[in-house]
């Protein structure tokens, strides 16, 4: 399997927070991003280049990306002043990114490997923003630039963090596995099977896990194997489509947002597959989306839906648990399912969220459980709070023995 590293992706980077000038469309009348001097090692020293850029604006509220193609200008304004040295500029047009930037916002400038760039604005203070400075090593960022020349490669290798990041970039991460292609194809046809069945299948094909001595790992082990596993029988499936090519426009964007979605109800429902197969490994009684009040159904609770709703339980011995691959803004929907269990837990595999979300957490009485290897894309203020798999482990184990204890009493 190919993991690739970044600068697989990009070649170089620089960033900086924007400025009331470089933000303000008002106050910069020519469109420009000040201070470039520090580019010139990046960007060159021609006369003039007009390139080729995907400008991207990120928020936590937005369900996606605003993007759009333009360009960015590079260009020296002594370039006919030879007894003076060269003044570069860097000049943009009006897109829909740029409409939405303001004063503090993250931008970062990156080099792709056909030498087009993408200008990424992420909103302070934002998740993203602090996944995009995690993505590219980076600590913090100034009003002026800072630029990481050719990417390191053996130190930037793409693991399953860097990849989700990138994944919300639309940068399409290669992550494929052929030597698994024709047994899916004799197995599943033509057409992608159910998404219980694929979580099987990968079970099968890892073999032997530690569940009970590495839950983390096991857990992250599951996820990435039937990601790789779903884009390489994706890719075949989806190729004659695209090698066909589209008629329309419309037909395209249809298209691609159908791989686009499937995708993600893919990751969230495998890994709720793979929690509840590691739950029955380990012993621990559990149901899987039951009523709770009205409609609302939880991903998990624990130790079961019928002790749930005996008022005779103790409350204490109960536990929810939601599940979702990305947050987002949508963990506040956990808050709502489960009355009866006052502090909750939430599932998830993103990296690096912001601490104005996790302290909101804390105060809604919501308890994050990541596996243990991405605590480290989070800042040391909050490892001491995250739960691991294992820890949450511990407590569900804990719980139940307690509550049997209670029961046979």
């Amino acid at each position: 399997m190919r993991s690739g590293h970044l600068s697989d992706y990009f070649r170089q980077v620089a960033w900086k927070r924007l400025t009331a000038v470089d933000a303000d469309q008002h106050r910069s009348h020519q469109h420009e991003f000040g201070g470039v001097g520090a580019l010139r090692t990046m960007l060159g020293e021609e006369d003039r280049r007009n390139i080729p850029t995907t400008f991207i604006y990120l928020a936590d509220d937005d369900p996606e990306p605003l993007r759009e193609q333009a360009w960015l200008s590079w260009y020296d304004t002594r370039r006919k002043q030879s007894h003076r040295g060269p003044e570069y500029r860097l000049y943009f047009p009006d897109t829909v990114v740029s409409d939405n930037a303001t004063e503090g916002d993250l931008l970062i400038i990156g080099v792709r490997p056909d030498d087009s760039l993408m200008a990424i604005i992420a909103e302070s203070g934002s998740t993203i923003a602090g996944q995009l400075l995690w993505l590219f090593g980076v600590d913090h960022a100034h009003p002026g630039y800072s630029v990481k020349g050719e990417i390191e490669t053996n130190q930037l290798r793409l693991e399953f963090a860097s990849r989700f990041i990138l994944e919300e970039l639309g940068v399409d991460v290669e992550s494929a596995d052929d030597d698994y292609l024709d047994q899916m194809n004799k197995r599943f046809g033509s057409s992608f099977p159910g998404t219980r069945e694929f979580s099987n299948y990968t079970r099968e094909t890892l073999g032997d896990l530690d569940i009970k001595g590495d839950p983390d790992g096991a857990l992250m082990a599951l996820v990435e194997r039937e990601e790789v596993l779903f884009r390489t029988f994706e890719r075949h499936l989806i190729g004659d489509q695209l090698q066909e090519g589209f008629d329309e426009v419309d037909e395209f964007v249809r298209f691609s947002l159908s791989v686009q979605n499937r995708r993600k109800k893919r990751m969230g429902t495998a890994l709720e597959n793979h929690l509840e197969y590691m739950f029955q490994e380990l012993g621990i009684r559990a149901d899987r989306n039951p009523v709770t009040e009205g409609k609302s159904k939880p991903d998990f609770i624990f130790p079961g839906i019928t002790e749930y709703h005996d008022p005779a339980f103790e409350t204490q011995r109960l536990t929810m648990l939601g599940v979702k691959s990305t947050c987002k803004d949508r963990w506040r929907q956990v808050l709502s399912e489960a009355d009866r269990i006052p502090d909750k837990h939430l599932l998830t595999l993103e990296p690096s969220i912001s601490l104005a979300q996790t302290d909101e957490m804390r105060r809604q009485r919501l308890q994050l459980v990541l596996p243990s290897r991405l605590h480290l894309t989070y800042a040391q203020s909050q490892q001491s709070w995250l739960l691991s798999i294992s820890t949450l482990v511990e407590l569900l184990h804990d719980r139940d023995s307690i509550a049997r204890s209670s029961s046979i009493e």
